[in-house]
């Protein structure tokens, strides 16, 4: 039964990955770990196939393992998250939320930048 339940949230967060590709607002490298994941616990198959794919490769291999990520890339992330960031910084009326989701932000550029750019 938990073979099936992990089969089935690995195929949500796929199709929730591969829609990101196309919606800024959904991430497509969160969902396609989290579709790695279940699909580990699941089946070797579904595994293997997935991180053989070339998306895979392209969304997480190349960006987060060999750190391999062009200035545009870059630059379309954290306009990305920027996009995602403002969401709840324009509907909400506490400042102090609106401090806190800047700092996180700004946080994110500079640990990022730092982790992709200068760590090796």
């Amino acid at each position: 039964m938990k073979k099936y339940l992990y089969i089935a949230l690995g195929s949500l967060t796929f199709a929730l990955g591969t829609i990101g590709m196309f919606l800024p607002f959904l991430p497509t490298t969160v969902f396609y770990l989290l579709t790695g994941f279940f699909w580990l616990h699941s089946s070797e198959r579904l595994h293997r196939q997935f991180t053989e794919s070339d998306k895979y490769k392209q969304y997480i291999v190349e960006p987060l393992v060999k750190k391999n990520i062009t200035n545009a890339g870059m630059i379309r992330m954290f306009v990305m998250m920027l996009f995602v960031f403002t969401i709840p910084f324009a509907l909400t009326d506490s400042t102090t939320l609106r401090i806190v989701l800047l700092i996180v932000y700004l946080a994110h550029l500079i640990g990022l930048t730092w982790h992709l750019r200068f760590r090796k």
